[in-house]
């Protein structure tokens, strides 16, 4: 029989007390721990607050709605809920915005998956000609704004609905019906073409990496092409397609810009325009209430993403790197297959950005006669309009508005690179977990919420003063602090995946050397991780420069960024400027992706072409 001391029992009950006071106490001896508190308490007041915020908006009375709710401002209330969910006008404010923006949603991944998928397998499995060029032409509108094609549709498809200048096919003795020119089916065909490059990359990587070794296994047992189809590769590229389907419908879920244009004439409402309207008429518990409901399916939508993506790893196929790139011959049908490559792209890049440079030069759409065309909206004087005077090229507005989108989205995209890449660091090297798996979750955060919800928290937190925090609403510094924390998903997954393969040899020898944390920053991880930092900087400025939804909410005409810009000469009609200057948008945006590529060597659509 053995007795155990007191004291002995004391010292191992004491045990894990010291050693996390050890731990601590190391943590503490390096600045790593104490700057990743800092960007904690930063990315939470910028990340975590606001939505926070939004959510009680959502059940507090609101300034102006004293007599509607029979409380005093700030006291709990279900009026938001009620009115939302429940109200005669419920239908109008959610319930068939709902039904919109799914059946909007449901019919894009429809067609993108037809689109997408044939591409993808066209691409990686087969001999079809041009199969590199394709790899990266198709995937080009994607790189371009989703509205670039919804001011081109109604270029061509325009009719007497709503006012301003006929489209083309009006002008030339043809009257598109409303369903083809606005709502539901432009919507949905232009949202499908916008996505179907995430069908391309994601179903076309899987098909690369698929081991053809198994089809030929399933032939010779003596199965027929579709039963080797349906029973062998399409269970295997279930959690490619299934993912893709997922991350288009969250991407419908907060898309703006397209139901906009092509839905307003016709009431048209989706939960992001509805979302807009509320806001715009100062119902702001309302659009609280939207804005939570748009954020709720867009978590839910990306969770089951990322459980997609765990269960993807029951799926992996062990095979030959040869037998992977086997190609099947097309035969007499490799002319077809490259044809129908050359449609869609023409049909998604081509016909949508030469329909919106000719409308940039034409007196009157769709007459195609030499005294009709003019440089006049590009660098003309004189202009008979009420609000631009010039052309576009000449208007203080463009340049006001380059010069905030340069200014703002540079700024918020070199800070949220150098933020991305701290946030690695952190979490690489912290020697406390916690904080590390902190910052990884709140940085990720914005990821699950569209741009327009996200926005409307920000106005939620920022629209009056909060303590020393002064009313920020009509400045660049709301749309700046909105761009650094919706842009920190991307960035701080550049920073985490590019730490996660420094070791610590340099910086130790460094730190033997005398050198400080400062010094081993500036001269050791940066410029090894410039390639990291390039990508942490790139991609929010390319996001950044295109988005709408984040800055059709926070911007004033004072504020006003190319994007926002552009949309307020469409609600003028002026159709050749707002044209003009998406055209200029999607240059940027284009050029500035290839430039990233170019920067980093790397290639969105690598893998694809032969």
């Amino acid at each position: 029989m053995s007795v155990t001391s007191p004291d002995r029992t004391g010292a191992k009950a004491a045990a894990p007390a010291r050693r996390l006071r050890y731990r601590l106490r190391i943590a503490a001896s390096e600045p790593t721990t104490l700057i990743g508190l800092l960007m904690a308490a930063l990315f939470a007041y910028l990340i975590v607050v606001p939505i926070v915020s939004l959510l009680f908006d959502a059940v507090q009375v609101q300034l102006g709605d004293q007599r509607r709710t029979g409380a005093e401002v700030g006291s709990f209330t279900w009026y938001y809920l009620e009115r939302t969910f429940g109200s005669r006008v419920a239908h109008h404010l959610f319930w068939g915005p709902l039904v919109n923006t799914l059946t909007v949603a449901l019919g894009a991944i429809v067609l993108a998956m037809a689109v997408g998928g044939t591409l993808a397998w066209l691409l990686a499995r087969t001999d079809m000609f041009g199969r590199r060029w394709f790899a990266t032409a198709l995937i080009v509108p994607y790189m371009l704004p989703a509205w670039t094609f919804a001011l081109a549709w109604t270029t061509l498809f325009k009719n007497r609905t709503v006012g301003g200048q006929a489209g083309w096919l009006e002008t030339l003795g043809f009257a598109p019906p409303d369903w083809l020119a606005y709502g539901r089916v432009p919507v949905t065909i232009i949202l499908a073409l916008h996505y179907a490059p995430f069908v391309i990359l994601l179903f076309g990587n899987a098909l690369r990496r698929f081991d053809s070794q198994l089809e030929d296994s399933a032939r010779i047992l003596g199965a027929g092409r579709l039963t080797v189809m349906r029973q062998v590769v399409l269970p295997l590229m279930r959690p490619a397609l299934m993912s893709a389907m997922v991350l288009i419908f969250a991407k419908c879920l907060g898309e703006f810009g397209v139901p906009y244009v092509l839905g307003l004439p016709v009431a048209f409402d989706t939960l992001a325009t509805s979302l807009y309207q509320n806001i715009a008429s100062r119902q702001s518990g309302v659009a609280a209430v939207l804005a939570g409901a748009i954020m709720l399916i867009g978590v839910i939508t990306l969770t089951i993403d990322a459980w997609l993506m765990r269960e993807a790893r029951r799926f992996v196929t062990v095979g030959s790197k040869g037998s992977m790139d086997r190609l099947s011959p097309l035969g007499g049908w490799r002319w077809g297959a490259t044809g129908f490559a050359a449609l869609m792209f023409a049909l998604s890049v081509g016909l949508p950005l030469l329909t919106l440079a000719l409308s940039t030069v034409m007196k009157v759409p769709g007459r195609f006669a030499l005294d009709n065309f003019t440089l006049d909206y590009w660098i003309g004087t004189g202009l008979n309009t009420v609000a631009l005077q010039t052309g576009i090229l000449l208007s203080p507005d463009l340049w006001n508005a380059a010069w905030n989108s340069l200014r703002i989205v540079g700024i918020a995209s070199l800070t949220s690179g150098l933020l991305g890449l701290l946030v690695g660091y952190v979490v690489v090297r912290t020697p406390f977990r916690p904080l590390g798996t902190f910052l990884r979750q709140v940085t990720f955060l914005p990821y699950l919420v569209p741009g327009i919800a996200f926005a409307t928290a920000y106005l939620s937190l920022f629209a009056v003063p909060r303590g020393p925090i002064p009313a920020l609403y009509g400045t660049w510094v709301i749309l700046m602090l909105a761009l650094i924390a919706d842009q920190m998903p991307y960035a701080s997954r550049a920073g985490i995946a590019a730490m996660t393969q420094l070791g610590k040899d340099p910086e130790e020898a460094a730190q033997v050397a005398g050198a400080g944390w400062l010094r081993r920053m500036v001269s050791i991880v940066i410029p090894i991780q410039k390639g990291a930092l390039t990508t942490g900087v790139l991609l929010p400025f390319i996001s950044g420069i295109k988005g709408l939804s984040l800055f059709v909410v926070l911007a004033v005409p004072s504020t006003d960024v190319l994007t926002t810009f552009s949309l307020r000469l469409v609600d003028y009609h002026y159709t050749q400027a707002a044209n003009a200057v998406v055209l200029i948008i999607a240059a940027l945006a284009y050029f500035g992706a290839l430039l990233g590529q170019k920067l980093t060597r790397s290639n969105l659509a690598e893998g694809l072409g032969g």
